[in-house]
């Protein structure tokens, strides 16, 4: 039997709650420190279930004190409270022996991290930083297609997100949610993390960093909505711009990247479910549909990769160290926004 230790039950961790009984069946235990307790039962679609409570539903034993929970001995212990609180979650987990899951970010600012990734590498346990997106097919046909220079020297890449704040969590007022506090972890370029990470596998870590923006609406939130990024990255030697649009705005939502290279060009639409590359070599032009596919999907199979990776069976896709650089990527434009300077990362 497995114990899982769940670290928060908001929205992101009822989800992999979820996905973790689905998986693992009666085969595991759940644990849960709560503080607040005052996100009610959710489903897939983030509704409310009227007249049910996690608790009940999933026979979870709770504590209001870490230490007595981990005092339990669970397994696994997935870090899904707010961004500010994960590292010192993560390292009280660690030194019990646990292995990590924790939800994007790994952390806020840069503190504690070096000692965190010395502690779970000196004690051989299995970190993984949820980042769904790796597992999304697109990106990884998008991953294939650049490895085999299918559209020969990059020349430039566009990222863009949007989506609108208020409808992140129709269950709660979006002004206290973790994405609108700055004290939390929010804003527009923690809370939308996901891109710096996929910025980040496609195309390596950039040289420098220069972003504006800033809180430019009338969203009642005490941090950025609004974030425009220009990423030095190299490609064979060469440098090439990458571009990444982040905002809290935009109804519907918008998810796009598009690559051009001096022999075709790449598309993906998240929503628009599809990845086309069209090669100015040959003329033609390739499509990938995903329609099918279920949002929920990513998450389920980034968990069982996870489960994978404590077996020994694969390394984690995307470990501490990485989950850092994709963090030094997102506080380097929010420094950049604050001084107005170029960020150059190490």
């Amino acid at each position: 039997m497995m114990k899982a230790l769940f670290v928060g039950l908001g929205s992101i961790g009822q989800r992999h709650l979820r996905n973790l009984k689905k998986i693992l069946g009666d085969s595991v235990e759940i644990l849960a420190y709560r503080v607040l307790r005052e996100v009610p039962m959710l489903n897939d679609q983030l509704q409310v279930v009227e007249g049910r409570s996690i608790k009940d539903q999933y026979d979870i034993l709770e504590f209001d004190d870490l230490n007595k929970a981990l005092a339990e001995k669970p397994d696994i212990v997935f870090v899904t409270n707010p961004g500010s609180l994960h590292i010192e979650v993560a390292r009280k987990a660690a030194e019990a022996g646990c292995h990590l899951f924790i939800e994007k970010p790994l952390g806020t600012d840069e503190e504690g991290v070096d000692e965190l990734i010395e502690l779970v590498e000196r004690k051989r346990l299995v970190a993984l930083v949820a980042y769904q997106l790796r597992f999304h097919p697109g990106l990884q046909q998008i991953y294939a297609w650049l490895k085999e220079e299918r559209i020969g020297q990059l020349i430039f890449a566009n990222l863009i997100l949007g989506e609108y704040l208020p409808g992140f969590h129709p269950y709660e007022d979006y002004r206290i949610g973790c994405s609108a506090v700055k004290g939390l972890g929010g804003g527009v370029i923690l809370s939308q993390i996901h891109e710096f990470d996929y910025a980040l596998w496609l195309f390596g870590k950039p040289r420098r960093i220069f972003t504006v923006g800033g809180k430019l609406s009338n969203l009642e939130i005490d941090t950025e909505d609004t974030a425009s990024t220009l990423m030095e990255c190299q490609c064979n030697g060469k440098t090439f711009p990458v571009s990444l649009t982040l905002d809290f705005l935009r109804s519907p939502p918008h998810r796009t990247c598009t690559i051009v290279g001096d022999q075709g060009n790449i598309v993906w639409d998240y929503h628009g479910k599809s990845v086309v590359l069209h090669s100015r070599v040959t003329g033609k032009t390739e499509t990938q549909s995903f329609k099918n596919l279920e949002r929920n999907q990513l998450f389920l199979d980034e968990l069982k990769h996870f489960l994978s990776a404590i077996k020994g069976e694969v390394p984690p896709v995307v470990d501490l160290r990485l989950g850092y650089e994709s963090l030094q990527m997102a506080l380097a434009a929010r420094a950049s926004i604050e001084t107005g300077e170029i960020q150059v990362l190490k």
